[in-house]
């Protein structure tokens, strides 16, 4: 089917180039992603990621790290795992 139709949206600059630059590192384009988006929305009725209000306990870690806060991690995902079921 021939691409006729067009979007126009307004976006974050900075948001666009990082994006440009991860999505041409990829070998994709910004309007291929942009149609694999919206076929992702037609195949799952609906955005193809979970969306949702992040809780209390979420939104001070956020902002903890935002502050330069917080604890990295480095080791395996198993690892990680039997260090948080320690707590």
């Amino acid at each position: 089917m021939a691409k006729t139709a067009s979007i126009n949206a307004r976006i974050e600059p900075a948001l666009k180039k990082q994006a440009e630059e991860i999505l041409t590192a990829m070998g994709v384009s910004t309007s291929d992603a942009i149609g694999m988006f919206l076929r992702q929305v037609v195949l799952r009725r609906g955005l193809p990621f979970d969306v949702s209000i992040p809780n209390g306990t979420t939104v001070a870690a956020l902002e903890e790290l935002d502050r330069g806060g917080g604890k990295v991690f480095q080791g395996s995902t198993r690892e990680l795992f039997d260090e948080l079921s320690k707590r």
